[in-house]
């Protein structure tokens, strides 16, 4: 789920080097946690989070073929 996440997210964003994606495992779910620059924040998220729910949506139907769930946080 990190690489889908991560290429979602250059392709966003006009700093994709700044781009990085952390993966941890917590009371039985993946969190997977994205930061981009301040300045491309506003395009991950999207008005009213369209964006973002986007991203969750895509990643939550590619974690439902392997069970699990993922959670993914937008961290500043």
């Amino acid at each position: 789920m990190k690489e889908l996440v991560e290429v979602m997210a250059k392709a966003l964003v006009d700093n994709p080097d700044e781009v990085s994606v952390s993966e941890r495992e917590e009371n039985g779910e993946t969190i997977v946690e994205l930061r981009v620059a301040a300045s491309d924040m506003g395009k991950v998220i999207g008005r009213q989070g369209r964006i973002a729910k986007a991203i969750r949506a895509v990643v939550k139907a590619a974690s439902a073929k392997t069970d699990q769930k993922v959670v993914v946080d937008i961290v500043q």
